[in-house]
């Protein structure tokens, strides 16, 4: 009976004990062991996406940087147009004037002073406002045109006007207005001189018409790549 009692006990000693070789492993044990020599893929879609999203990034500069350039090109030759301008202002005022000094620099004053003037305001109301609020092909030819007949013709006839009477008064080339009268004296002196100002709104009038038509037509160009990227 000791015997029998001795081999009932062991029994379910026995059957509760696990060969060691036939233990499985836990899930996550197995699961780590399974990954270890493997890259996650969020690791891999990285590696993937980075050259991919450098490669846009590189793109998008190229675009920029072309249109950057076009932009500037663009708007030099529209502001070189208003220097001229201004030149021929400052010739035709000097002789109905009769003026002979300073001749470098009046001539140097009216070719920058438009050419700056030209350049900061289409950069400011025709480009920054293109890219920023999206104006309409018409609005944007429309402040085009009126920066070539204000900073063109208008800005560039009253400085050489002005500069020009002033040596005319101070070296005494034209006989002295009579007092509260400069102004109107002036402007009955040249009045052949300034409608010869008409020729340089005429071509101002067209080239602003066409610095904002190219613009606008850099401005589509750029939009439909980068929507074709994206």
């Amino acid at each position: 009976m000791v015997v029998f009692g001795y081999e009932a006990e062991s029994k379910p000693r026995d059957s509760g004990v696990v060969p060691v070789g036939t233990e499985e492993a836990p899930k996550d044990i197995k699961m780590t062991a399974s990954m270890h020599g493997q890259p996650s893929p969020s690791l891999e879609d990285a590696k993937l996406r980075r050259p991919m999203v450098i490669e846009i990034i590189e793109k998008n500069f190229d675009y920029l940087r072309k249109e950057m350039t076009q932009n500037i090109y663009q708007t030099a030759s529209f502001a070189t147009t208003a220097g001229f301008s201004g030149i021929f202002s400052n010739f035709l005022f000097r002789r109905c004037f009769k003026v002979k000094h300073d001749a470098l620099k009046t001539y140097a004053s009216l070719a920058t002073l438009p050419f700056l003037s030209t350049v900061i305001t289409d950069k400011l109301f025709v480009i920054d406002a293109l890219y920023s609020d999206n104006i309409s092909k018409e609005n944007c030819v429309f402040r085009s045109s009126l920066i070539g007949i204000v900073c063109g013709v208008f800005y560039p006839s009253s400085l050489a006007f002005t500069k020009n009477g002033r040596l005319a008064t101070k070296y005494h080339t034209v006989p002295l207005p009579p007092k509260g009268r400069v102004l109107l004296h002036w402007m009955m002196l040249c009045q052949t001189q300034m409608k010869l100002m008409v020729i340089p709104l005429v071509f101002q009038i067209m080239f602003g018409i066409l610095n904002g038509l190219y613009h606008y037509a850099v401005f589509e160009e750029t939009l439909e790549k980068t929507i074709h990227e994206e």
